[in-house]
């Protein structure tokens, strides 16, 4: 395979959480580069979501480590706390919380051949008039923890803007897509084909516009007579300049 009709897979990460040596939960991430720094994304909730009781102390991911050879991984583990405090970044606005979470990696603890794409901010959106409602997006996760698993590598879906992009849906620091999605996927990147990158012959020819969180569904909807809205909340990217910042 060459490597552009997988560097967008490659940004992925599956996540598995954990209670020391008890296995919780499985989610999605992605890599973010700034200035030489590597972070791990996923959703805040992944990390801990007390409403629900999770408190998972360490994460593990799968990494590459042969480019021409997708099947050879090592799994790579990371503690959420040190010395009692959190190990991740996370943030807040004028609306609240954002489930969105950040983590630091390591370089030097990464095998020395791994096999991995990382978006930066020149993947970010920066002219938001150019996103127009009912645009074709991806999300690239892990539903249910459904992947390649002889490649390691995750299934996208497809999805579209089902809100006015820019625009804070609800006074909340995230916009909508219409698409199926299902747990697990929480975490994932949400991206939209770049026409100039595409065309420039760029490596990652991907808009990162957002971070999918969850679904979302009306409180009310009687469950014999309305079916689910198919909606998700997806936290805008831009938010990760604040939680990368030195």
């Amino acid at each position: 395979m060459s490597a552009p009709r997988v560097s967008l897979l490659l940004t992925a990460a599956r996540i598995a959480t954990f209670e020391q040596q008890r296995s919780l939960t499985n989610a999605s991430g992605f890599f973010f580069e700034r200035d030489g720094r590597l972070f791990l994304v996923t959703s805040r909730h992944v990390l801990v979501d007390e409403p629900n009781g999770h408190f998972p102390d360490r994460i593990e991911i799968e990494i590459h480590t042969s480019e021409s050879d997708l099947g050879q991984s090592v799994r790579f583990s990371m503690l959420l706390y040190r010395d009692g405090k959190s190990t991740w970044r996370q943030g807040s606005d004028t609306g609240g919380d954002i489930d969105v979470a950040v983590l630091e990696l390591d370089r030097a603890a990464l095998p020395d051949s791994s096999v991995l794409q990382a978006f930066t901010p020149s993947h970010l959106q920066r002219s938001l008039d150019e996103v127009e409602v009912g645009s074709s997006v991806l999300i690239v996760g892990f539903p249910l923890g459904f992947h390649d698993t002889l490649h390691h590598l995750p299934v996208v879906r497809q999805a579209v803007i089902a809100s006015a992009f820019g625009m804070r849906f609800q006074g909340l620091g995230y916009f909508l897509t219409d698409g199926r999605t299902h747990r697990g996927t929480s975490g994932a990147p949400v991206v939209m084909r770049d026409a100039a990158a595409t065309a420039g012959g760029e490596p990652l020819p991907w808009k990162l516009l957002g971070v999918h969180s969850a679904r979302l569904d009306m409180a009310n909807r009687d469950l014999a007579q309305d079916e689910s809205l198919g909606l998700n909340c997806a936290w805008y990217a831009d938010m990760l300049m604040t939680l990368t910042a030195p």
